[in-house]
C-alpha cells in the first residue's frame, strides 16, 4: 500500500501546506489553523498559559513539538470526529535527519512531542504512516505518532495511528503453505498447539462437568431444560439445551452467541427464553433485528438437532457487563497471567466435548454455528476440538491486516478482547487458525454490505481458506458465498440454506 491510498482511508486525501497562518499581533488566547496554515507555527505563536490552538478539517503533514515552556495548552480539532483533523508525518527509528547527525531514533520519529505540562489534546488523528515498503534500506522501523513527557499531559477523543512497520512484518510464517511442516497432519498439530499456548489458560480435560439439569418444558417437536455445567474449574456455568421428541441419538448444534454490546440476554439471543418473560422481550427484539424473528435454537430443534447455548463471560446470568467494562476486565485477566478470550476459547471447546458426550446425542454428528462473535467462536472451536464434525460461521471471517483499518471495531479496544489472543498474529492469520479446522465440512457466509468486515479481507480470507481445503482435495467441503445485498445480519433465508447444509454433511 503506498503512503497516499493509506491517507485517502485515513482522512480523505492530502491537503497541502503553506505557510504559517497569519496571526492577528498581540495575545491571542484561541489561534485557529485551517488548511493551508501550519500547526508548528501556531505552537511557535502561543505567548503565554492557557492558549487553545483549533485544528480544522484537514491533513496537515509535519512535525509538531510543543516545548515545555507552553504551559496549559490546548490542541483540538474544529469538530467531535477525530477523523475529520489528521496530523501526519513518516519518520522512523532509522530514518537520517536532514542535518546529516544520524537518525531520528524512536522518540525522535514521533509526529507529535510535547513536553509541555498541563498539555490538552482532543478530537484529533496523530499519525505516522512510515511504510517499511517504501524504505527497503531502513532497518530501525519503529514508527512512533506521538511522545509526551509533560506531566499532566492529558488526550481525550484522540485517535493514534502508527505501527506500520509491526503490521508490514507480520507474515504468518506457520500458515500452511508456508510453514516449513509439509505434512498437514503434522502442520494441524503444530498450528493447534501454538493456538493454545496463546490462550493463556490452561486444558480444563480432567474438570468433571457434573452436570445439573433444571425442570423439562415440552415445546413443539422437542424438550426444553436448563443445564449447569463446570467448564473449567473456575466457574459453573449454566445453558439452555433442547432435545428432539424420539428415541434418537440425534445430531447436534453447539451454538454460540454474537456480542453486539448487548450484554443483558446471552444464550437468549438464540433459544427462546420459556423461563424469564423480561428476558423474553429483549430476545425478541434481538431475533427481529437479526434472525427475522426466529429464534436459531428453536428452530434447529424443531428440524432434528439436540442444541446446547451457554452464556459466554460477561452475558446473562454470567453479568451482565457493560461496555466500557470489558477492557478493564480483559486487564484484569492479563495481570493474572490469563486471558479473557482464552477463556471463552477454552470453555466453547469444552462445551463441545459435553455436547457430544450426551447419551442422546450422535456423537459423529455435532456441529458448531454461530452469528458475529458466535461465528468466530464458531470456526476457533473446530479448530480447537476434534469433536466438531463441521461449522457454521456468519459474518466473521476476514485476513487481520485488512481488518486492522481506521475505523475498525478491532481498533478500538473494548469488544476486540474477547477475541484476541496476545501474539498470536505473529505466527497465524485469521485464516489459518480456521484452517486446522480442515478438511472438515465448513460453512462461512459475509455480508456485501457489513461495515465490520472489509470486502477485501473477506476475499483474502476466502482465498486462504479455498487454498487449504483444495491442497486436502476437499473443496467440496468448504461451502463459501457472500450476499451482496445483506449486512451484519443472519436472515432468514441465509438460515434455511444453512439447515440445507447441515442436513448435507451431519
Amino acid at each position: 500500500m503506498r503512503r497516499r491510498t493509506l491517507l485517502a482511508g485515513i482522512a480523505g486525501g492530502l491537503t497541502a501546506l503553506g505557510a504559517a497562518p497569519a496571526f492577528a499581533a498581540g495575545a491571542r488566547r484561541v489561534l485557529h489553523v485551517r488548511p493551508g496554515d501550519s500547526v508548528q507555527a501556531a505552537v511557535d505563536a502561543v505567548d503565554g498559559p492557557g492558549r487553545t490552538i483549533v485544528v480544522h478539517p484537514g491533513t496537515y503533514r509535519e512535525v509538531v513539538k510543543i516545548p515545555v515552556g507552553k504551559a496549559e495548552l490546548t490542541l483540538r480539532g474544529a469538530t467531535c470526529d477525530p477523523r475529520d483533523a489528521v496530523i501526519v508525518c513518516d519518520n522512523a527509528n532509522g530514518t537520517p535527519r536532514p542535518d546529516g547527525s544520524g537518525t531520528y531514533g524512536t522518540a525522535g520519529s514521533a509526529t507529535f512531542s510535547s513536553a509541555a505540562p498541563g498539555l490538552t489534546v482532543r478530537d484529533l488523528t496523530l499519525a505516522n504512516d512510515w511504510l517499511r515498503a517504501d524504505h527497503p534500506d531502513i532497518t530501525g522501523t519503529q514508527a512512533v505518532a506521538a511522545y509526551v513527557t509533560g506531566d499532566r499531559s492529558s488526550f481525550d477523543n484522540v485517535r493514534f495511528l502508527a505501527h506500520q512497520a509491526l503490521k508490514d512484518e507480520l507474515n504468518f510464517p506457520l500458515a500452511w503453505g508456508t510453514s516449513p511442516v509439509r505434512d498437514f497432519r503434522a502442520w494441524r498439530r503444530a498450528a493447534r498447539r501454538v493456538v493454545e499456548e496463546h490462550l493463556l489458560v490452561d486444558r480444563q480435560d480432567g474438570t468433571p462437568y457434573a452436570p445439573e439439569y433444571g425442570e423439562r418444558s415440552r415445546a413443539d417437536g422437542y424438550t426444553r431444560e436448563t443445564v449447569t455445567v463446570s467448564l473449567t474449574r473456575y466457574a459453573r456455568v449454566r445453558g439452555s439445551l433442547l432435545t428432539p421428541h424420539g428415541p434418537g441419538p440425534f445430531p447436534a448444534v453447539l451454538l454460540l452467541h454474537d456480542h453486539g454490546a448487548r450484554f443483558d440476554i446471552g444464550r437468549e439471543k438464540l433459544v427462546r427464553p420459556w423461563y424469564d418473560d423480561t428476558r423474553l422481550a429483549s430476545a425478541q427484539a434481538w431475533a427481529d433485528k437479526y434472525f427475522s424473528g426466529r429464534f436459531l435454537g428453536d428452530e434447529l430443534a424443531r428440524r432434528g438437532h439436540v442444541v446446547l447455548c451457554l452464556d459466554a463471560p460477561g452475558w446473562g446470568d454470567r453479568g451482565p457487563v457493560t461496555y466500557d467494562q470489558q477492557q478493564a476486565l480483559a486487564s484484569n485477566f492479563y495481570n493474572l497471567g490469563s486471558s479473557l478470550a482464552g477463556l471463552m476459547a477454552r470453555e466453547d471447546a469444552r462445551a463441545a466435548g459435553f455436547l457430544a458426550g450426551l447419551d442422546r446425542v450422535d456423537a459423529r454428528r455435532v456441529a458448531a454455528v454461530g452469528f458475529s462473535m458466535g461465528a468466530y467462536r464458531a470456526w476457533q472451536t473446530a479448530a480447537l476440538s476434534d469433536r466438531i464434525a463441521a461449522a457454521v460461521s456468519v459474518c466473521w471471517m476476514t485476513g487481520l491486516k485488512e481488518m486492522m483499518v481506521p475505523g475498525n471495531n478491532t481498533l478500538r479496544g473494548q469488544s476486540s478482547y474477547y477475541m484476541l489472543h496476545p501474539g498470536l498474529a505473529r505466527h497465524l492469520d485469521i485464516p489459518d487458525v480456521a484452517s486446522i479446522a480442515a478438511p472438515r465440512p465448513m460453512l462461512f457466509f459475509n455480508g456485501g454490505l457489513d461495515p465490520l468486515f472489509p470486502a477485501d479481507g473477506v476475499r483474502v480470507a476466502y482465498d486462504k481458506l479455498r487454498s487449504v481445503w483444495r491442497s486436502r482435495h476437499a473443496e467440496e467441503r468448504l461451502h463459501l458465498k457472500t450476499w451482496p445485498d445483506l449486512g451484519h445480519v443472519f436472515v432468514d433465508r441465509m438460515q434455511d440454506e444453512v439447515f440445507t447444509w447441515l442436513d448435507s454433511v451431519l
